[in-house]
């Protein structure tokens, strides 16, 4: 079931910890979780800057992301009104992602360059254009946030109970890509022949005019090769998350809360290869070596309601808040949210018979996100997603679980994203935009036992 926050079972040690002193019997209960994500991450980059010719065209860069192994271990250990429980897996991070063309922030940064270097004083116009040479990139970045939670959960009553527990959080990540700019074949002699030709058409000598065309080209050359990009950078940092939780039972109905603190969390460089042209500065200088970047994982706020209708129907309804606002971010990007993350829950599971229970739900998120807050290496986009599960209970004291959970994105649309390029350039603005979209399936299987 999608909506967990009101549950009293294993899973209730990272979903509503409180609650485990309701667990039905005394001991030790186990559970092994792995799921598997898949997810693309595209934009569609709409620009008179790709061609420079006057018209408008749309470059598509496809990313990939994947974790096909994502660990998760809970534990708890009940005795009367007392629980003491443990959780450890990743909570959080996009796994790993690849873009094999590169990114719409590398390719125009790397426009910008050649066009600067390559600009005729007398005609102020540019010699070379992107139709004239290729940009070959691709990035590659991987994120992945490490959890490990401890805490007490304590009975006043056959109806309160409390929970007090923190998460150390550890994070693992980096980037890897690189960017290099060669002319298309033909251009390079054409070029040279055009130049030849005007120098002899305004008076000067054939020999002298090849020789002076001869040094400008390897200048040139010299230039585009400096354009080049490369990359390689692994980031770590850690936070501590304390977490306070709450569940009061009465009678066939269950409501739950959970609040986790913020933690806060600076990413450092470890940089083995940064190169870069210095027109490049303002994209490369977050990846310079030892540099700390604030990453804080927001509080968050879970309030959650179950209702047993019959002994064989269960439903549930959850409300999920995090303060993306007040969480520190590079760049100090949070403060262009609209607002922080609002999530809203529902699920229902209904026991066929003592061996199978079927489960379903569904899960909407609003991020409040702006132009200001959406980037090429990170941007997010609204959703809604549908989960659909299966417990078997193959013995009295091993079951299995089997879910499945799709997410829809609503596609977010950037507008005039290179608009301070194309205006230094004397490029058209309007209908500059990106447009990102996502789409994400996760496979999950769980194995619990009860000693």
């Amino acid at each position: 079931m999608v909506a967990r926050g009101a549950s009293v079972d294993v899973d209730g040690v990272y979903y509503n910890p409180a609650g485990l002193v309701f667990l039905p019997n005394d001991g030790v209960q186990l559970s092994l979780t792995v799921q598997s994500a898949f997810q693309t991450r595209d934009i569609a980059a709409t620009s008179s800057l790709w061609t420079m010719d006057g018209n408008q065209s749309t470059n598509f860069y496809k990313g990939k992301a994947s974790a096909p192994v994502i660990p998760s271990v809970h534990g708890v250990w009940k005795t009367g009104k007392w629980a003491v429980s443990g959780f450890f897996g990743i909570t959080g991070g996009g796994g790993k992602a690849s873009f094999d063309d590169g990114l719409p922030m590398f390719d125009s940064g790397a426009i910008g360059l050649v066009t600067k270097e390559s600009m005729l004083p007398t005609t102020h116009k540019p010699l070379l254009t992107p139709l004239m040479y290729d940009i070959n990139s691709a990035m590659e970045g991987r994120q992945y946030i490490f959890g490990a939670q401890l805490g007490l959960s304590y009975k006043f009553n056959e109806h309160v109970a409390i929970f007090l527990g923190a998460r150390m959080n550890y994070f693992s990540g980096g980037y890897k890509g690189f960017l290099n700019v060669s002319l298309k074949d033909g251009v390079a002699e054409g070029l040279a022949n055009k130049m030849v030709g005007m120098l002899v058409q305004n008076g000067m000598p054939l020999t002298q005019a090849q020789e002076l065309v001869k040094q400008k080209a390897g200048d040139m050359m010299a230039k585009l090769n400096d354009s080049k990009i490369d990359l390689d950078c692994d980031q770590t940092g850690w936070g501590l998350t304390p977490i306070l939780g709450v569940d009061v039972k009465l009678g066939k109905l269950n409501l739950a809360a959970k609040y986790e603190f913020m933690a806060n969390m600076n990413i450092e460089n470890d940089t083995r290869t940064l190169n870069y042209p210095a027109g490049a500065e303002i994209f490369m200088a977050p990846f310079k070596d030892g540099v700390n970047t604030p990453s804080d994982i927001p509080a968050f706020l879970s309030v959650a309601a179950g209702y047993e209708f019959l002994p064989c129907l269960r439903a549930s309804v959850e409300y999920h808040f995090f303060d993306d606002k007040h969480a520190g971010m590079a760049g100090s990007k949070e403060k262009a949210l609209k607002h922080g993350t609002h999530e809203y829950l529902a699920g229902v599971e209904w026991d066929i018979d003592k061996f199978m229970t079927v489960s379903g739900g569904f899960q909407k998120t609003d991020y409040g996100l702006s132009d200001a807050f959406q980037g090429d290496t990170s941007f997010s986009c609204d959703s809604y997603s549908l989960g659909f599960g299966t417990r078997l209970n193959l013995t009295k004291h091993l079951a299995l679980d089997v879910a499945y959970f799709w997410t829809k994105y609503s596609d977010y649309t950037k507008t005039e994203p290179r608009n301070a390029l194309l205006t230094q350039m004397g490029l058209p603005t309007a209908g500059d935009q990106n447009v990102y979209s996502r789409s994400n399936k996760v496979f999950g299987v769980s194995a619990i036992y009860k000693f």
